[in-house]
């Protein structure tokens, strides 16, 4: 039997969940789609639209890229007024179809479809107390968690209802949720992930980030704060609050990578607060070099901001091939770092015979770093130096980002030399926590940089031990039970 081919594996963090809801547009289905092929960036595995076209709440949705999953005819199946959509990348396995959102259901509230960015850390413990009275699940997911959780409420109102449940949850979720006709939208009380309201004539939006109003020309208003709800309905957007006021515990991760530049999130401009990583980076860890390139696209204005900083010219030394899917099969060890070489490729007139700043967001094993770092010396660079415009990354993440276990990121188990030896780069910086909190003009504690310090603002536990944990090694949710993302 002949050996299969295997296929590129990515060494670097997953992106998360993006949803989308629009009240008021008689186009609501179309526009979601648009709206979600911006979000694009934030989860490839899978992707729907929920759609109330006056007696029900219909849906579509499937595994793979917005663009692939939605035609005219499809489309066509969605009419109505109101939507919310999600592109999804499962956090922690659960890479099925019946995972993919907006998640549905006919409840004692009405018809719901749900869609959530985020992990609810607490979720394999309410699941266990509801299928002990009985509670029937159809995915794996924890965004389920919550449907039941309001179809179990006593409260009379939506709203209510809504409050009863998010008051029984603990972690990360920024939420769309379509009830009829009816928008709503709420935030986890410590606001890790972004979610953003926008309006577009008459109708009115919420969106995991800006750069969904900017390809429909719709206008960013505010952001949904934490600890609110907001519901969007013929009375415009009336708002509630259910825990607002706590301390805040923004991804600063975010705005390192998972965010598009072009987006404000957290009401900073990601592209300003990578240029601000940048500067501070080329003062912390400066280098005698003659051109700074990026790891795109992500490492872009990280870049910018170092060779302003340190007044090296800035250089594209790597394009990037965006038509590259999530998977390619690697023909073995036939070429050397295939896997590397198929994404990105040198540009030997900017490269050849020069040192090199190379500059990405973060490390997390090493394995991509050592291939970049061996690409632009066989294109001609004499030396390169890299830099990383995060710290060190040395846990997981437990709100929602998809990441190795600790012992599988090379920060936690080896020292910097190591690190640099490994890559085989000629020298190493991170940025500092302080120099990274510093730029973003935030401290640790409205921040959560619990990947790179260990500190985690909500506590959760692993299902086997129900012990609380903070950046333990093995701490990862069971296998087989995802996220909501």
């Amino acid at each position: 039997m002949s050996e299969q081919p295997e296929a590129i594996e990515t060494d670097g963090f997953r992106e998360e969940c993006g949803v989308f809801g629009i009240y008021g547009h008689p186009d609501a289905a179309n526009l979601t789609y648009l709206g979600l092929y911006a979000l694009q960036h934030r989860g490839q595995e899978a992707g729907g639209i929920a759609a109330w076209n006056g007696k029900r709440i219909a849906v579509e949705k499937g595994m793979g890229y917005v663009a692939d999953l939605f035609n005219e005819a499809r489309l066509a199946r969605l009419p109505g007024r109101s939507a919310v959509g999600h592109v999804r990348y499962s956090t922690a396995g659960g890479s099925l179809l019946e995972n993919a959102q907006p998640i549905v259901y006919n409840t004692n509230k009405g018809p719901l479809a749900i869609a959530h960015n985020g992990n609810l850390v607490n979720a394999d413990e309410i699941r266990a107390e509801l299928e002990a009275e009985g509670s029937i699940f159809t995915t794996t997911s924890d965004t389920e968690v919550l449907l039941h959780l309001m179809a179990r409420s006593r409260a009379e109102s939506l709203v209510e209802a809504l409050r009863d449940t998010l008051g029984r949850v603990r972690g990360a979720y920024s939420i769309v949720l379509l009830a009829g006709e009816k928008v709503l939208a709420a935030r986890d009380p410590q606001g890790f992930r972004p979610l953003t309201i926008g309006r577009l004539g008459d109708a009115w939006l919420v969106a995991s980030e800006t750069c969904a109003f900017d390809l429909l020309d719709a206008e960013p208003l505010r952001d949904v704060e934490p600890g609110e709800i907001v519901i969007l309905d013929a009375g415009g957007v009336a708002s509630s609050s259910f825990a607002m006021g706590r301390r805040t515990a923004f991804c600063i991760f975010e705005h390192v990578y998972f965010a598009r530049p072009d987006s404000t999130v957290f009401h900073k401009s990601v592209a300003e607060s990578r240029r601000s990583f940048g500067r501070r980076l080329a003062r912390e860890h400066p280098v005698a070099a003659d051109v700074v390139v990026p790891v795109p696209d992500s490492g872009i204005f990280a870049a910018l901001g170092y060779a302003e900083e340190s007044g090296i010219p800035y250089g594209m030394g790597l394009v990037r091939n965006h038509y590259v899917g999530r998977t390619f099969i690697e023909p073995k060890q036939s070429i050397r770092d295939f896997g590397v070489k198929v994404k990105l490729n040198p540009v030997r007139s900017v490269v050849g015979g020069r040192r090199i700043v190379l500059v990405d967001d973060s490390i997390v094993r090493g394995t991509t770093s050592k291939k970049l770092v061996r690409l632009l010396k066989s294109a001609g660079a004499t030396e390169v130096h890299m830099r990383i415009s995060s710290p060190p990354t040395i846990n997981p993440c437990h709100y929602g980002i998809d990441t190795p276990r600790r012992k599988e990121l090379i920060a936690a188990t080896h020292e910097l030399e190591e690190i640099r030896v490994f890559i085989e780069a000629d020298s190493l910086g991170y940025l500092s926590l302080d120099g990274m909190l510093t730029a973003f003009g935030k401290g640790e504690g409205d921040t959560c940089a619990a990947c790179f310090s260990g500190r985690y603002p909500v506590p959760f536990t692993v299902a086997s031990e129900q012990q609380p944990l903070f950046g333990e090694e093995d701490a990862l949710r069971p296998e087989g039970r995802s996220r909501g993302g």
